[in-house]
C-alpha cells in the first residue's frame, strides 16, 4: 500500500519552508507522495489577505512542477464551508481505499488539538507526524505521549506565510524564500502587493 503524507494548509502563499518539511517526511518516514491540500479557509483562521483558491492553486502547483513525489491536492474545494480535517480525511479514505494516509501537523496545531471536530476519530484512524512550531503554550502530556503521534526530528519552520506576505506588501525581495516559478508567478500578477 501506497503510503501518503498530508500537508495541510492555506498555502498563502507556499514557501521554501513547506518544501523542506515535504522533503524530510518524504525521506525520513518512508512515504512514497507527499499531497499538499490547500485549504480554501481555516475555520481557526481569519480570511483577509487570503488569495483565492485558484490562484492559489496555481502557485502550490508551479512550486511542486521539480518534485515529482509531491503533488497538489485540492479535494477541500469541493466540500462545504467551513471544512475539518476529519471530512476530508474520511473522503480521501473512501476515495483511495488502497493508500495509508498521515498527517503532517505543526507542534502547535497540538495545544488546541482536542477541540477539532472529531479529533478523537483522527487519532483512532490515522497517525500524525509532528513537526516543531514556536508556542508559548504547552501541548497536553495526552498528545506527547499518544501511540499514534509521532516526533521526528524535523527541521523547524523558521518562516512564515503571513512574514512573506508582509516582506511582499513593504517591497523586500523574498526570491530566496519562495520557490523561483511560484514567486515569478505571485510578481507577474502583483498578488500580496497591496
Amino acid at each position: 500500500m501506497e503510503k501518503i503524507g498530508l500537508l495541510f494548509g492555506t498555502f498563502n502563499p507556499i514557501h521554501n519552508g513547506h518544501l523542506n518539511l515535504a522533503s524530510f517526511f518524504y525521506e525520513n518516514d518512508q512515504l512514497d507522495f507527499i499531497w499538499f491540500v490547500i485549504t480554501p479557509q481555516s475555520p481557526w483562521k481569519k480570511t483577509s489577505g487570503l488569495l483565492n483558491e485558484t490562484e492559489r492553486f496555481k502557485i502550490v502547483s508551479q512550486a511542486l512542477v521539480s518534485h515529482p513525489k509531491f503533488k497538489v491536492n485540492t479535494i477541500e474545494f469541493e466540500l462545504p464551508k467551513p471544512n475539518y480535517t476529519y471530512i476530508t480525511l474520511t473522503k480521501l479514505k473512501k476515495q483511495y481505499p488502497e493508500k495509508v494516509f498521515k498527517l503532517i501537523l505543526g507542534a502547535d496545531n497540538l495545544i488546541s488539538f482536542d477541540k477539532w471536530k472529531n479529533y478523537d476519530k483522527i487519532l483512532d484512524e490515522f497517525e500524525l507526524l509532528i513537526y516543531p512550531r514556536k508556542t508559548n503554550e504547552s501541548i497536553p502530556k495526552k498528545f506527547l505521549e499518544h501511540s499514534k503521534i509521532f516526533w521526528p526530528k524535523a527541521p523547524n519552520l523558521i518562516i512564515s506565510s503571513s512574514e512573506i506576505r508582509k516582506k511582499i506588501r513593504e517591497g523586500n525581495d523574498v526570491s530566496s524564500k519562495i520557490p523561483i516559478k511560484s514567486w515569478e508567478y505571485i510578481k507577474e500578477n502583483n498578488f500580496y502587493s497591496a
